[in-house]
């Protein structure tokens, strides 16, 4: 039990606590996913789509959160823990990949900050297109990248948890994500290029670029050793605590 209030004789069980955060995070994760989704679709600045997509994210990794409890009789689950930790292991790799393309594809008097910056990249440059395109493809959750396992794994939390209906709701507002990440990749492959300046990229920023795109396709193959090292992480943690 729990002692709430002004004195000892005020006592709460500590799950009627955790339901209270739990509806909490619900409502949190609810309206990130459908702000984040709805906002990012109208942009047409990369950074900005990316960042309102960052709240969708966001709302994914509150999805993860709300899994840990099942209601009275059901233990935290260091599962669920372990999952929303590795989805935003999975997003901020991706996330730092797609932000470090954006910029060694920047120049002086060209940010390339706009979605049309990026036509016709793949005739340019098929080497950083294939990498940007395995970026936007994690992000909007298609198999068998990290994004997609990242987000299965937090969608079966939601459902052991008994919420089937929040994991619909999830799947839906991930379909329009998925709408302007491949909306970038169909600009880079089949609309008209509108610069043709060569792109010039160091031998370095190619191998870290290249790194991270390997990183993305083999931990969606391979996600076992990191979710272990996930939950792991938080049993330790947990029982430190």
């Amino acid at each position: 039990v729990e002692i709430i209030g002004r004195g000892a004789n005020d006592v709460r069980p500590s799950h009627e606590m955790a339901g209270l955060w739990q509806q909490m995070l619900i409502i949190l994760a609810v309206l990130s996913l459908g702000i984040g989704n709805i906002v990012a679709v109208a942009q047409t600045n990369l950074k900005r789509m990316l960042a309102y997509s960052t709240i969708s994210q966001v709302g994914f990794v509150l999805l993860g959160l709300t899994g840990v409890y099942g209601g009275e009789g059901f233990p935290p689950s260091h599962e669920a823990f372990g999952n929303a930790l590795f989805y935003m292991i999975s997003y901020v790799l991706t996330t730092l990949g797609t932000f470090g393309l954006i910029q060694f594809l920047a120049r002086e008097g060209f940010e390339a900050e706009e979605i049309s910056d990026f036509a016709g990249l793949a005739r340019r440059s098929p080497w950083l297109a294939g990498v940007m395109m395995l970026l936007m493809f994690s992000l909007a959750g298609i198999p068998p990248l990290v994004g997609f396992y990242a987000k299965l794994a937090v969608l079966k939390s939601v459902v052991a948890a008994g919420y089937t209906w929040l994991a619909v709701y999830a799947v839906l507002m991930s379909l329009i994500g998925a709408f302007y990440y491949i909306r970038v990749v169909k600009v880079m492959f089949f609309d008209k290029i509108e610069d043709d300046a060569d792109i010039v990229v160091d031998g370095q920023a190619r191998t870290l670029m290249a790194i991270n795109g390997v990183a993305v396709l083999l931990l969606g193959l391979l996600p076992g050793p990191l979710m272990a090292l996930c939950v792991a992480a938080i049993r330790s943690a947990w029982h430190l605590g």
